[in-house]
């Protein structure tokens, strides 16, 4: 099985997408985050998920042109990040964050189909793997 180009295409956008939100989450996360709302900001919290975010945007990136086996690996992490930040944020959300968490739900939501469809594509399922 090969790679399909548009899923190529598509690491390249996550990466995209990825640096345009962790370069202003590691430089300045109390500006940023106080723009969008949020009044009590972690700097570090904040600095961490920028540094996960270059870590998988870059991996896209890095990873653009590796066989099936590293895009299905990788396409594992993104479904397992994707997944875990929606369940994040949606507390978050019934917990009283800021509006602006529903943009930041929907990216999350629209990325984890995309890879989810893509490693369904792929074959050979996270599920058949876990005893």
């Amino acid at each position: 099985m090969t790679v399909p180009p548009s899923l190529r295409r598509w690491f390249v956008v996550h990466f995209v997408a990825d640096m345009l939100f962790a370069v202003p989450l590691l430089l300045a996360p109390s500006a940023v985050l106080g723009l969008l709302g949020w009044s009590c900001v972690d700097p570090v919290a904040t600095r961490l998920v920028g540094a996960a975010l270059v870590a998988i945007g870059g991996q896209s990136v890095i990873g653009r042109d590796d066989d099936v086996t590293a895009f299905r690996a990788m396409l594992n992490l993104k479904i397992l990040w994707s997944l875990s930040a929606i369940g994040a944020l949606a507390v978050a959300l019934i917990g009283g964050a800021p509006p602006v968490v529903w943009g930041f739900l929907a990216i999350f939501v629209a990325f984890s189909s995309v890879w989810i469809t893509y490693r369904i594509r792929l074959g050979h399922a996270v599920a058949r793997r876990i005893p």
